[in-house]
């Protein structure tokens, strides 16, 4: 058959009816309900005056379009698939209205209802058969270990919106600092900062953390892991890490691991272990020795390290060059052939090469990141700085609601896929309403290889219970 004939006596017309687009948008929807966090907002937005809108509602309901695709405030307009099911919804000036009234003293609240609604999720988690999720490393979990990476990214910016400057990489936009919980991929906090803020700056990661944690639920405060690339090797971060955030209690066990610059005291210890032949094969994503990269601790080689936090150390990993990194590599390593690695922890034991494989666990956050920028972080849609910043916590509340439908309702392929696989396999289907028997359904297509999922899915979601009965 010719590629001519297929269109032969087709015609589209706009005569379809009681068909819901977008229905995995409705899973979002009720999954915020059924954790309660719609509850939770509205309680936090709750107006001095009658409005006639639910604020909360309307926050969760951006969150859900975000996960939908949404990129700016008119795309609240996904949501218009969804009211033959959930009634009317709000319209782009609501929205921004919303977002407008959302200042900091609001932000704070907002972000107070997030930490609850996580203490009822994460006990959810617990719950399951394979039990709260572990950060593993190289197959191997980190046990009761809460994993917090924390990471800068660039959004450009082509108008001059409120806070836009050029940044340390020649863009020209902002330059947000995050943080995740690595064993939930939930975003934890998004602090909207300026272009030209340092990626380095101490002050703004001790700021930026202990709000993290302050969304973490208590027992899991305990023990601690903070991953950070290069940006976070300073004193007083590090410090402020390994005292616990100035707790005193035993009970708290505050790690960290953070990229370490490698400068000329490096390169003479790493000469020294050449000359020594003291290093160890690094190990791969099978647990198997790799003999083209090695590891070695060089605490001992680098001097005086008193003014850094008690048990500091300084593991350095080489491997040769790869092409891709000549660009960006040193003198040093365009000379030797190889490229260094190195990275401080306080974490008092462990081989050197896992400690190695779990500081390049970090590079996680990378594909966190770009999750989100999928999902919202790409691109802000506003001139005014506060309308941004309350955009950031409608995206970290589209992360977090991404990340529990994959992890209370989906299974295989969906439980992990990134969020364009999401939308095209469950997020964007459409379904057929029907009528009948004093019920309500959506008849997703049988043949669509989801669909059994997507009606699972949203049994697992309703089969929740909520945090009043827990």
């Amino acid at each position: 058959m010719h590629d001519t004939e297929w269109p032969d006596g087709l015609c589209v017309a706009p005569q379809g009816k009681n068909i819901v687009g977008h229905v995995g948008g409705l899973h979002l929807r009720l999954l915020a309900q059924r954790t309660g966090l719609t509850t939770a907002l509205s309680t936090a937005l709750k107006p001095t005056r009658p409005r006639p809108w639910d604020r909360g509602q309307l926050l969760a309901d951006l969150a859900c379009a975000i996960t939908l695709g949404a990129t700016n405030i008119r795309d609240i307009s996904l949501l218009d698939h969804h009211r033959p099911v959930i009634g009317p919804t709000a319209s782009t000036a609501t929205t921004w209205r919303m977002l407008d009234a959302t200042g900091p003293r609001l932000l704070a609240r907002i972000a107070r209802a997030r930490a609850a609604v996580r203490r009822h999720v994460w006990n959810l988690l617990d719950q399951r058969p394979d039990g709260f999720p572990q950060v593993r490393i190289d197959g191997a979990p980190l046990t009761g270990v809460t994993v917090i990476d924390s990471d800068a990214t660039i959004i450009e910016s082509a108008s001059a919106k409120q806070g836009a400057r050029g940044t340390f990489k020649g863009t020209y936009g902002h330059h947000p600092l995050t943080a995740y919980c690595a064993n939930t991929h939930e975003m934890l906090v998004a602090d909207l900062r300026e272009g030209s803020a340092a990626p380095n700056h101490p002050g703004d990661n001790i700021a930026v953390l202990p709000t993290a944690v302050d969304q973490v639920p208590g027992p899991y405060r305990r023990r601690v892991l903070f991953r950070l690339d290069g940006a976070g090797a300073s004193k007083d971060l590090l410090g402020w890490i390994a005292s616990a955030g100035g707790r005193t209690s035993p009970c708290y066990t505050w790690e960290y691991s953070a990229g370490w610059p490698v400068g000329e005291r490096e390169q003479a210890a790493i000469e020294a272990l050449d000359r020594l032949g003291l290093w160890e094969a690094a190990t791969g994503a099978d647990r198997q020795a790799r003999q083209d990269a090695v590891v070695a601790d060089i605490t001992g080689l680098l001097g005086d390290l008193h003014d850094w936090p008690k048990g500091h150390r300084v593991i350095v990993r080489k491997e040769p060059l790869h092409p891709r990194y000549e660009r960006d590599a040193t003198d040093y390593e365009k000379r030797t052939g190889q490229r260094y690695q190195a990275f401080s922890t306080n974490t008092a034991r462990g081989q050197s090469a896992f400690l190695d494989a779990r500081h390049r666990h970090h590079a996680t956050v990378e594909q966190r990141i770009r999750d989100s920028k999928a999902c919202g972080l790409g691109r802000l849609p506003s001139r005014h700085a506060h309308v941004n910043a309350a955009w950031l916590c409608a995206v970290a509340i589209a992360a977090d609601l991404r990340a529990w439908l994959q992890l209370l309702a989906l299974s295989g392929e969906l439980a992990a896929a990134a969020p364009k696989t999401l939308r095209l396999r469950l997020l964007h289907v459409a379904a057929r309403l029907v009528h009948g028997q004093r019920k309500r359904r959506l008849k997703v297509d049988a043949t669509w290889p989801w669909a059994a999922q997507i009606a699972a899915a949203f049994r697992a979601i309703r089969a929740l219970p909520s945090p009043a009965r827990t």
